[in-house]
């Protein structure tokens, strides 16, 4: 019988050799012949050091190496620092010792993925690991799919670790590598992440799910094979070779969808998609060739109108591409179904390394080394660097059109302000109102897929501190807080419990930063503070300015005819003033009229009071959150 180490020795022996397998018919003999001699380095390093499994340490960058070349189809290089990815952190091995035995472009890789212990961390160990990989982004994308394939086989072994560790892992590949594998295009490695991810995290939940997609599976097997069988035999007959299968969708898809929009497990619409895959013939194009088969199965089944998504001629930023459209099965419920060639197929799996040889990572991966250097460029680069990072992946983005058909890419729930910034700085920040799809809308409504967006800007439009609400990417968040930050700092701060305007009596009280609070004479606030702090109390003239304030009124009047014309007429002809909000309403006719305005002072208050109450008709008006009455 076999000891525990000659085990071992045959499983490690297989498990190199299935790498070297696979990368032999893309390596010259001189890479395969160096590879090898990373994997012996590997295992000379690790030797006598053991998993939480309590497997040979070894096994771990065996498993790496194998996802890099069997799962990410990566080149000679980064599968040699994929055996070699902890040698430094974790033996004695140097860096120097890397770099003399396998070259520069090794060692680099390496390096990137190497931890680097501190004394001190600039945020905390993790940001700080995050950000290290990130740097590498702007050199070279290979180092992050070197990470990538660490964390994914760390995920498929994760049950050996205790709950803390579980959570904390598992959370890192939820909020950081998921999202990132996603906007690399790496559409597999994204899926396993998530859903290793939830069932670490949420057990419970993601138990419960995968149940409910197993049952509903089986329920549901024969009638999807039959239409799965009617697609088959329809474009069989019409001459075309295809694979056709039924794809569930895993439980993170299906438990995220539930969270988003409310809905049980049966009232979700779209568990599983039916995917045709295509060859594509040198004699037409994908496209066309999609479009053949869409119209040979529109003979056959009912087409959904507005179901479709043509991914081919507008792919996702992440370089996804597939012919997605909605047909009525015969058992009547609506199916959706993606018609891809093998090309793109593969491109979903290996992503922005789907070009052999590409290092660049697609357009995507440009625009996200813009951010990083632009993150980097701020005073201070460490506040919320994460946040900023990761509002720049985005879980799924949407592709929108301005008014002359120029494609503009943007994430979920972004907005118009979104659109308006990433069109051009001047035309956000100068954006008043806009036409989406040829309908009035406001600046921060939210946009969805193939909305045709007009932005009417004009020079008294300027940002204002509610849009950084309204904007989901860093792009636009960056130009609005930019833009406020540059706005003169006030002399004072409102109260925001007594929030007076000018012309009011009014006190100032300093605060602790030096920066002085204006308060009304009667405000319960300042009235606590004078007798606790009085030597703070400052003697303040609230002059106006071009500053306009917030304000309130209702009227109450004797309904007659014209009455409403004569008191818009006054408020905005006669004083001049805006009116943001106008509601009535008439019970045995009295009429009570709320009115919403911005107003530069108090006496611009009191005197629009005076002008409405002069109206025949009007019987009293109130400004609100004062004791002020006219009558």
């Amino acid at each position: 019988m076999a000891t525990e180490k000659e085990t071992y020795d045959r499983i490690i022996m297989e498990r190199t050799e299935k790498v070297m397998k696979a990368m032999a018919p893309r390596v010259t003999p001189e890479e395969l012949a160096m590879l090898r001699e990373a994997a012996g380095l590997a295992r000379e390093a690790h030797e006598g050091q053991k998993r939480k499994t309590g497997e040979p340490y070894i096994l771990h960058p065996i498993a790496v190496a194998e996802i890099a070349a069997e799962e990410l189809q990566l080149g000679a290089a980064p599968v040699m620092a994929a055996f070699l990815h902890d040698v430094v952190e974790d033996t004695p091995y140097t860096l120097e010792d890397i770099r003399k035995r396998f070259g520069e472009d090794v060692a680099f890789l390496v390096s990137v993925v190497t931890k680097r212990k501190k004394k001190v961390y600039e945020s905390s160990k993790q940001v700080d690991n995050y950000r290290q990989i990130l740097d590498s982004v702007k050199y070279d994308v290979r180092a992050i799919l070197i990470k990538l394939a660490d964390r994914l086989h760390n995920m498929r072994t994760l049950s050996s670790m205790r709950p803390d560790k579980q959570m904390k892992i598992a959370g890192e590949t939820d909020y950081f590598y998921a999202p990132l594998a996603n906007r690399l295009g790496l559409y597999n490695v994204k899926t396993e992440l998530e859903n290793l991810s939830l069932r670490f995290r949420c057990p419970i939940d993601y138990a419960s799910v995968d149940s409910m997609i197993r049952r509903d599976e089986e329920a549901q097997r024969k009638r999807l094979s039959h239409f799965r069988g009617e697609i088959e035999k329809t474009l069989r007959e019409a001459g075309f070779e295809v694979e056709v299968r039924i794809v569930y969708r895993r439980p993170y898809s299906i438990w995220r969808k539930m969270k988003k929009y409310g809905d049980d497990f049966n009232h979700l619409k779209y568990r599983h998609f039916t995917e045709i895959v295509y060859s594509h013939p040198a004699s037409v194009s994908e496209k066309e060739m999609a479009l053949r088969i869409y119209s040979v199965l529109t003979d056959r089944f009912r087409e959904k109108p507005g179901g479709i998504t043509n991914y081919i001629d507008a792919p996702k930023e992440n370089g996804y591409q597939s012919f997605h459209l909605k047909l009525l099965a015969d058992f009547g419920r609506w199916q959706e179904v993606h018609i891809s060639s093998r090309r793109m197929v593969r491109a979903s799996q290996l992503g922005c390394m789907a070009s052999e040889g590409d290092r660049e990572g697609g357009t995507w991966l440009e625009k996200f080394r813009e951010v990083l250097r632009d993150i980097a460029s701020q005073e201070d680069p460490s506040k919320d660097y994460m946040q900023k990072v990761v509002s720049s992946f985005y879980n799924d983005d949407l592709m929108m059109f301005s008014s002359t058909g120029r494609p503009v890419v943007l994430p979920q729930r972004a907005t118009v302000l979104d659109f308006a910034y990433e069109i051009g700085r001047e035309l956000g920040e100068h954006a008043r109102y806009a036409r989406v799809n040829g309908f009035l809308t406001s600046v921060k409504a939210p946009l969805r897929r193939g909305d045709v967006v007009e932005i009417a800007a004009t020079p008294d439009a300027t940002p204002q501190p509610d849009w950084l609400d309204a904007v989901v990417t860093y792009k636009a968040r960056k130009a609005i807080r930019e833009w406020l930050d540059s706005r003169p700092v006030p002399v004072y701060r409102r109260c925001p419990t007594c929030l007076p305007i000018p012309c009011e009596d009014v006190v100032g009280i300093k605060d602790a930063d030096g920066r002085i609070t204006l308060h009304k004479r009667d405000c319960p606030t300042a009235i606590r503070l004078a007798s606790e702090r009085g030597d703070d109390i400052v003697a303040i003239d609230f002059t106006p300015d071009e500053t306009l304030y917030p304000a309130n009124i209702e009227i109450r009047a004797v309904d007659r005819f014209h009455l409403l014309i004569d008191i818009v007429d006054n408020i905005t002809n006669r004083l001049g003033l805006t009116m943001q909000s106008f509601n009535t309403a008439t019970v045995d006719s009295i009429v009570t009229i709320s009115i919403a305005l911005n107003v530069h002072s108090f006496d611009e208050l009191q005197n629009l009071a005076a002008s409405v109450t002069a109206i025949e008709g009007v019987d009293e008006v109130k400004i609100k959150n004062t004791n002020l009455s006219s009558a």
